[in-house]
């Protein structure tokens, strides 16, 4: 299989939290809508994983992609198609936005 190839690697919480403030990475939600309606991560790019379109994630303008989920399942998944289609985005947030909050890490009203 292709993909066996692909590898996904885990950062924290924290470790994403500080590389958003840093410049270093773009955060691409890929929960629903609705989930992100209810609550959102500050500085994330929604793009939905259920309609996932590559081409709405924007230029990272030099910054790193992570991917975040609610849990840290669907922004695996996110990674490895950008893997497949050539992409370089080989980063998630472990735990998604229950770490996230759990890690005391803000979070925002959706909308």
């Amino acid at each position: 299989m292709a993909n066996l190839n692909f590898v996904v690697h885990d950062l924290t919480p924290e470790d994403v939290s500080k590389g958003i403030t840093d410049g270093r990475y773009l955060l691409v939600d890929v929960r629903e809508p609705n989930e992100i309606a209810a609550e959102a991560f500050p500085d994330a790019v929604a793009v939905a994983l259920s309609t996932f379109d590559l081409t709405a994630i924007p230029d990272p303008q030099g910054k790193q992609v992570v991917f975040a989920c609610r849990s840290g399942k669907r922004s695996v998944s996110a990674s490895l198609a950008a893997q497949a289609s050539g992409l370089p985005y080989d980063k998630h947030l472990d735990g998604g936005i229950l770490g996230w909050k759990a890690a005391g890490l803000p979070t925002r009203s959706g909308g």
